[in-house]
């Protein structure tokens, strides 16, 4: 019987704990199981262009206290519509089918995808085609359905209300009312928690029309 062998890929915008993730599934697939990892580079734009390499445990030691990803990320490299240039216009084509391809010559039980939104709807897409998808839910918006919280939201949150907390002696020195945006796009879980983790006197989020 031949190891079993499975991808790994960082997709979307990087935040805190992505090394993690990619520590312990590489950790856990090698010392428990006996499962080769496969790290592909810059989320799915690895997977289009073919650059990858096998992760060791020596790959993913000493990376706990690092930010971003060891493997790079990208938020734009969809294989479903996938932008080349033609002469000095740019088209998008669709190369999914030479992904499944790199998958299924790989030899991949399944494909590990570490990302939000975006990342988690292209992996559906290539599960339809017949590849096994495991979803790690990463995001600081934490706006993924049917996930209690998301890789990255603890550590914007604990970032946006220390930065809430340092200007409120500022705000009462000069006697002004401070306005905080912070990310979250349709969701409004971050301004929610690090606004009443702050002592905000107003927290205006999505959810709730304001008009």
């Amino acid at each position: 019987m031949s190891k079993k062998r499975i991808g790994l890929l960082t997709g979307g915008g990087d935040c805190p704990g992505l090394n993690a993730v990619i520590r312990g599934v590489t950790k856990a697939a090698i010392n428990l199981h006996n499962i080769e990892t496969v790290g592909f580079y810059d989320g799915f734009q690895g997977l289009i262009e073919k650059r990858y390499s096998i992760l060791s445990l020596e790959d993913v030691s000493g990376i706990l206290h690092q930010g971003g990803t060891i493997l790079g990320t990208s938020n734009k490299a969809n294989p479903f519509s996938y932008t080349i240039k033609e002469g000095t216009k740019n088209t998008t084509i669709d190369v999914s089918d030479d992904c499944m391809e790199l998958y299924k010559g790989l030899g991949l039980d399944a494909l590990v995808c570490a990302g939000g939104d975006g990342t988690m709807s292209i992996a559906g897409q290539l599960a339809e085609k017949g590849a096994r998808v495991i979803g790690m839910p990463k995001t600081i918006d934490k706006d993924l359905m049917e996930t209690d919280t998301t890789f990255g939201f603890d550590s914007a949150r604990s970032s946006v209300t220390d930065a809430i907390d340092r200007i409120h002696t500022t705000a009462k020195s000069h006697h002004r009312v401070m306005l905080v945006e912070v990310m979250g796009r349709n969701a409004g879980w971050l301004a929610l928690e690090s606004g009443v983790a702050g002592g905000g006197d107003i927290i205006i989020i999505p959810e709730i029309p304001s008009g």
